[in-house]
């Protein structure tokens, strides 16, 4: 019994070395929303392909986590990586036009039969990749636009190829993923101004040449949502209704009339927000956005104590990506943004989005194991030349 003890706690000790850059706070946060998401998607009765399918993508999720974060990624920071990285996903989404599989009239995944990819999910960490490694260098010099211009150009390639399969909504997200990395790095007011100008301009020449009918007609229904209802405002507002009927605590788990009685269609996966609301209320809602806001809290203090400007940068966009999907789901499912497809991190139904999530999160940790041991002041002032 004497001669046990030693080895248990040197067992033990080598156990919390071996996992001391595992942020366990972020972790389990994350896996709770994860189990919020399963709950809500439950029928409770019958056969339940989503409630089971999701159970396995977050065991592969946190398998991938785990593995991911005992890799050292300073090899990232090679330029040869990155762009084989870039040309690999432009081929990649090229290949969707000619093999992908159509679902709703978008080309946007491979169909392997026990499962389908769709590579815009995955791609938004390469576009992290490649803005993190371009502003990483030039952080400083970014108050040359060129170079806000030469990273648009990168980001605006991957843009418009996931916006032609078209997937309106993921082609947004990495509009967002470029114009926050773009402003953490520093760009001056008057820069922004000329981004805004052009992003305008943009918009038109999409509006005209670019959207599909179906995609100005969501927009439009944003603008007046009450005016085609049953056509392609139903969505939107039996999402609303769901949420508003939720009220203080909710209706119980299970018991949400909206989704489990099908007035809400694809509740498991776009309007996963609503069906919690439904069920879990006010109050549910506030605890969902705590754990949400402690999330991002983490990968933003895993950022700061990056080894080298990359590593921050890095953060920072996984970061930019999780509040971009939250603010554009959750903006959707109230009323307020138009339904653009867009999932909800952790929560919505899909093992692409939700693998993706966790591979960008294990990274952040594989990061950490090589983080800097100032403070996290010192660092952000460090990444802003101060």
């Amino acid at each position: 019994m004497f001669l046990g003890t030693p080895q248990n706690g040197s067992r033990t000790q080598h156990t919390r070395t071996l996992f001391f850059h595992i942020d366990w706070v972020l972790l389990i946060s994350t896996l709770f929303i994860v189990g919020a998401g399963i709950l809500t998607m439950n029928s409770f009765v019958g056969e339940n392909y989503f409630f089971e399918n999701q159970i396995i993508w977050t065991s592969v999720s946190v398998l991938l986590f785990f593995i991911l974060s005992f890799i050292d990624f300073r090899f990232l920071r090679r330029t040869g990586v990155i762009v084989s990285l870039f040309l690999f996903s432009v081929l990649l989404l090229l290949l969707l036009f000619v093999f992908g599989d159509i679902v709703k009239g978008a080309q946007s995944r491979f169909d392997f039969g026990a499962f389908a990819l769709q590579p815009s999910d995955p791609i938004k960490l390469v576009v992290i990749f490649l803005l993190a490694k371009y502003f990483s260098r030039r952080h400083i010099e970014i108050a040359n636009i060129r170079h806000i211009f030469v990273s648009g150009f990168y980001a605006f390639v991957i843009f418009l190829l996931v916006l032609l399969q078209p997937d309106f909504g993921s082609a947004i997200i990495i509009a967002f993923l470029w114009l926050g990395m773009v402003l953490v790095s520093g760009i001056s007011k008057k820069h922004l101004l000329v981004v805004a100008l052009l992003g305008v301009m943009g918009m038109s020449l999409m509006w005209s040449f670019v959207f599909e009918d179906y995609q100005k007609q969501r927009i439009l229904t944003f603008i007046h949502p009450l005016t085609d209802i049953q056509g392609t405002g139903y969505n939107a507002y039996q999402s609303t209704i769901a949420v508003g009927s939720g009220q203080l605590v909710g209706k119980g788990v299970g018991y949400g009339t909206q989704s489990k009685l099908e007035f809400l269609p694809e509740y498991e996966t776009d309007f996963i927000f609503a069906a919690f609301a439904e069920e879990w209320g006010f109050i549910g809602v506030l605890l969902l956005f705590i754990l949400l806001g402690i999330v991002i809290w983490r990968i933003l203090e895993s950022a700061m104590l990056g080894a080298t400007n990359f590593e921050i940068l890095f953060g920072l966009g996984l970061a930019i990506l999780f509040v971009s999907h939250i603010v554009i789901n959750i903006g959707m499912n109230i009323g307020l943004l138009p339904v653009t497809g867009t999932t909800l991190p952790f929560m919505s139904y899909g093992g692409s989005h939700l693998i993706t999530e966790f591979i960008g999160l294990g990274i952040l940790m594989g990061m950490r194991r090589y983080a800097r041991t100032t403070h996290k002041d010192d660092s952000g002032r460090e990444f802003l030349g101060i």
